[in-house]
């Protein structure tokens, strides 16, 4: 009995922790780039814009 007691109370207080850590699992940033530059979603980054 006091060893579900222990048990259950570790799984509560250790609950929070778990959801926390896996709340940002697929999701996106949103950023933006610096003037001049635009995303170039080939090399996933910034890239300077060049005119010409």
């Amino acid at each position: 009995m006091k060893a579900k007691i222990v048990l259950t109370a570790f799984v509560l207080a250790a609950s929070p922790g778990i959801a926390l850590a896996s709340c940002s699992w697929g999701k996106t940033e949103a950023a933006s780039c610096a003037p001049g530059s635009a995303w170039d979603s080939d090399t996933q980054r910034c890239e300077v814009q060049t005119v010409g």
